[in-house]
């Protein structure tokens, strides 16, 4: 049990200890996932972005996920998807790759994705329940030609964490539980962030930042 993100990150910063110095670069998955990764960061003397990916919600309930599409276009679709017309999922990718864009504006001031080729990248959310926007992100990395692909979360489902070791290089989860609904769950205090708590944390981020290479 965490008592909060930065509880979570904090405990998670410890099990990555060995990337300690190393240059690697710790990816935040928005919202929740850049508060983890901020604490990651820091513990581990690395750097911190963010990249923007999106759930792809189904037509008639869009809580369910059917896939997950990354803002380089990579794209994840579950078996579900297979139940879902082809107009159905244009129009949903079509919503999702306008999110994306007002995210990428908004959270990252438009910036463009993080250099990753030859990098060694911790991918950071603050649990993996279905899994669907951390595998298009993982596509993302792979294309963008990262050396190793390392998934960090607090929580995940035992199926989540099997499927994950198969696509990338390490996979870093603190709690597996036996009955698991919600990344909630392991969380005394789990609220949902504003865009303008992720912008505060990445601005935090980037003044010590600007500080440390100052002193």
């Amino acid at each position: 049990m965490f008592r909060d993100r930065k509880d979570a990150g904090e405990k998670l910063a410890q099990a990555l200890m060995k990337y300690e110095n190393q240059g690697v670069i710790v990816i935040g998955i928005p919202r929740g996932g850049v508060e983890v990764a901020y604490h990651v960061a820091h513990a581990l003397n690395a750097d911190l972005s963010m990249i923007i990916s999106r759930k792809l919600g189904h037509p008639e309930n869009p809580e369910l996920a059917i896939g997950a599409i990354a803002e380089d276009g990579s794209l994840y679709l579950s078996d579900l998807a297979e139940s879902v017309s082809q107009g159905d999922l244009y129009k949903v990718l079509s919503a999702e790759r306008g999110e994306i864009r007002r995210r990428i504006q908004e959270l990252r001031d438009g910036r463009p994705l993080p250099d990753l080729a030859n990098k060694v990248v911790v991918l950071v959310d603050d649990g993996i329940a279905t899994g669907a926007t951390i595998y298009a992100t993982i596509k993302l990395c792979r294309n963008q030609k990262a050396a190793k692909v390392i998934v960090a979360a607090p929580v995940s489902s035992s199926q989540s964490m099997d499927r994950l070791r198969k696509l990338v290089d390490e996979v870093c989860i603190l709690e597996i539980p036996e009955m698991y609904w919600a990344v909630s769950q392991v969380y005394k205090s789990f609220t949902n962030l504003e865009d303008s708590e992720v912008k505060n944390i990445m601005k935090q981020w980037e003044m010590e930042h600007v500080h440390e290479i100052r002193s």
